[in-house]
């Protein structure tokens, strides 16, 4: 008599052995969840899934300051820019990126911007003989905010005759602070007053010549 117990138990094997292309195929799709998940076990323990620090304040501390506390915080300080503020203590922390509070991945890099200690320096290009539009256009481009126009007599209108700084002429190439109150000085062209003028001055002219009978 056939023990059944036998036939059942042979089953798997049976199967195995008369479809072994299909059973390789389940073995390679089991292997390969497998590597998966133990993959994405060890992502997220490299990179300290689950786990955030919060961001300090680090406004109005020292760089090196903030360097220390970014450190005990389980984060990285690094210097990313400096702008000048008159009103704020030079070397002092003025912005920070990410914000205050924000919640980021441990070793996480807060970039610093610094109150720099003193106001950036640009060379002021020739601009004799620009129109004001370009002159102005240049002088902006540069980063100067404070900037108004002169205009004096001139026969040319709206040609720049030159630059001032606290009312003295800059010549080209002169450095002064990007914070700095430029003045354009343009020439404002030949009106029907200042044409008046010269008749005068001519006539004036030709009186004194015959007075002194310079013919």
């Amino acid at each position: 008599m056939e023990d059944k117990t036998d036939k059942k138990t042979n089953k798997p094997v049976d199967f195995i052995k008369k479809h072994p292309i299909l059973f390789n195929l389940f073995l390679i799709v089991l292997v390969g969840c497998g590597i998966i998940w133990l993959t994405l076990v060890a992502f997220d323990v490299w990179t300290g899934h689950g786990e955030y620090r919060v961001v300090p304040d680090m406004k109005g501390l020292s760089y090196e300051q903030a360097v220390k506390a970014l450190d005990e915080a389980g984060l990285r300080a690094e210097l990313s820019d400096s702008i000048y503020d008159s009103s704020t203590r030079p070397g002092t922390v003025l912005e920070q990126s990410p914000k205050v509070n924000a919640k980021v991945k441990p070793n996480r890099t807060v970039y610093l911007t610094i109150n720099a200690f003193s106001p950036r320096m640009i060379s002021v290009p020739s601009l004799t003989d620009m129109s004001l539009r370009q002159a102005r256009s240049t002088l902006e481009g540069l980063g100067f905010e404070k900037i108004r126009e002169l205009y004096v007599p001139s026969e040319y209108k709206d040609l720049v005759l030159g630059v001032r700084f606290n009312g003295i002429e800059l010549d080209p190439g002169a450095r002064v602070p990007a914070s700095a109150s430029l003045t354009i000085v343009v020439g404002q062209g030949i009106t029907e007053e200042s044409s008046d003028t010269i008749v005068d001055m001519a006539v004036a002219d030709d009186a004194e010549a015959e007075v002194l009978d310079l013919d």
